[in-house]
């Protein structure tokens, strides 16, 4: 038969890391969340199938700490954050897949048949422990891992707890050199480079094993019960983890759990690395299970120049923001104007003056300007379904993208834009539209229309990962036979 032979699709299975919901969302979250959706945007259009996870870390004692001091039973206040960490997403525009959340009774299941894999190996055990508890990061330091005044790199300020209590341990030690190994051979890839030496340096020390519970009466009952143990909880690290498991069917769906796990890629901030690196992979090389394949490590905004804080009043609020300026703008400076890979600053000054520069003046000005001369021209054209494999041709596009460098990439597009509106200053077919009919400049005007028209297509189609309801808008202005002018894409402000 000469049916055509259809190949299955290959998969692409990516997360954002999983907020903890003591707190309402902040830009740092909404940087993470659009940085996946560009990536899960692009491999659709590549041809995978995709799924995208978020969830909600809903089992950490600073739940129940923040419950208390704002008055509120844990379930309720869990509700409520866990719903404005979903509503941010809706705003940004992205669609996830899964939002799995730590508090569900199917991730409770799926996290006490972790720890039974892992305990089923020999690598739990019970003793006690004696150690100084940063509330902030749920983590045990060492006396050489914090700064002079002896607090948390990752939040100085707040003085960590001596707790002395008995907990259950996993053996981490064990799988130190099997975890080197995968990483310096790159079969758990970490963007970018200079993260992979972070966590090998972090290896070099040599790994310690780690507690991996907590008395029920410090998380007042609240979590994952130990299996067989009532007296103890799940370290919080341990259940929220495996989210990215049972989001996807691990213990509940075998199928969609075959057809899915191992994630391609984690996207997490710099302050997570540890628990992603070297303690993920440790709990599932001992529960038999297969590892992921990479992980994009961001860095952290600060905001005018300073640190985010509650104390400082400083944190910015996404949802404010997207009202005031829109999506596709916010989506746009997160993106453009934030590295990748360090940390970066926000600043509402810097907004406008990259909303101005780049969306009013540049992209929106190009629309205003190629539709109204289409529309004096009375140019036609044969209307286009526009083909998304464009993106796959342009390989310093695909290249940037591939390798997260979501800058580069829209550098690329605004290259294409800065180009054209050259190309039409030079051609100055406003002019050539003054001639008389039937003149043979008259007749200039289509070749010049018809390739601006084109250009901006394709400048549409690359645009989508990254400000989808302006690349559909551009989309379907410009694939109709007849090209109208129409309100200003991004009114200046």
């Amino acid at each position: 038969s000469n049916s055509a032979i259809i190949l299955p699709m290959s998969k692409y299975y990516l997360t954002t890391a999983i907020p903890y919901v003591n707190a309402r969302p902040h830009v740092g979250h909404a940087l993470e969340f659009v940085q996946a959706d560009v990536i899960k945007r692009f491999r659709k259009i590549s041809g995978d199938e995709t799924l995208l996870l978020s969830g909600a870390d809903e089992n950490a004692i600073k739940s129940v700490q923040a419950a208390e001091a704002a008055g509120v039973e844990v379930e309720k206040f869990i509700d409520e954050n866990s719903k404005t960490f979903e509503d941010l997403a809706k705003k940004l525009n992205i669609e996830f897949d899964v939002f799995q959340r730590g508090s569900d009774a199917k991730h409770h299941l799926a996290s006490q048949k972790l720890w039974e894999l892992c305990n089923k190996n020999g690598d739990i055990y019970k003793r006690e422990y004696k150690g100084l508890y940063c509330i902030g990061c749920e983590l045990f330091y060492e006396k050489n891992e914090l700064n002079k005044k002896g607090e948390c790199f990752e939040h100085p300020g707040k003085p960590l707890e001596e707790i002395a209590e008995e907990n259950y341990f996993f053996r981490l030690s064990k799988y130190e050199k099997q975890i080197k190994d995968l990483i310096e051979k790159n079969e758990l890839k970490i963007y970018p480079t200079f993260r992979k030496n972070e966590v090998l340096g972090f290896l070099k020390e040599g790994l310690k094993d780690i507690s991996i519970s907590r008395s029920s009466k410090r998380t007042k009952n609240w979590g994952v019960k130990v299996p067989g143990d009532e007296t103890q909880r799940m370290y919080v690290w341990f259940d929220a983890l495996n989210i990215y498991q049972s989001g996807v069917g691990f213990n509940s769906n075998e199928e969609k759990y075959r057809r899915w796990w191992p994630a391609d890629l984690h996207v997490i901030g710099k302050g997570i690395i540890r628990f992603h690196a070297v303690y993920w992979p440790a709990f599932l090389l001992s529960a038999g299970l297969l590892l992921p394949k990479a992980l994009f490590v961001h860095g952290y905004f600060t905001v005018d120049g300073q640190k985010m804080s509650k104390t400082l009043g400083n944190v910015a609020d996404p949802l404010e923001l997207i009202d005031k300026y829109g999506t596709d703008p916010l989506r746009y400076y997160f993106l453009r104007e934030i590295s990748p890979f360090s940390d970066g600053d926000f600043s509402v000054k810097r907004l406008e003056e990259v909303y101005n520069a780049d969306l009013a003046n540049g992209l929106g000005n190009l629309i205003s300007r190629v539709s109204k001369l289409c529309e004096n021209a009375n140019f036609r054209q044969t209307p286009s379904e526009n083909n998304g494999h464009v993106i796959l041709e342009i390989d310093d596009y695909k290249k940037a993208l591939d390798e997260y460098r979501f800058n580069d990439a829209l550098m690329l597009i605004f290259g294409k834009i800065t180009k054209l509106d050259k190309y039409i200053n030079e051609e100055k077919p406003w002019e050539l539209l003054k001639q008389p009919a039937g003149s043979k400049k008259l007749q200039n005007i289509e070749s010049i229309l018809s390739h601006a028209v084109n250009q901006i297509q394709e400048i549409a189609i690359l645009l989508e990962p990254f400000m989808p309801k302006t690349s559909e808008r551009i989309t379907s202005q410009f694939t109709k036979a007849e090209i109208v002018s129409s309100d200003a894409l991004f009114p200046r402000i």
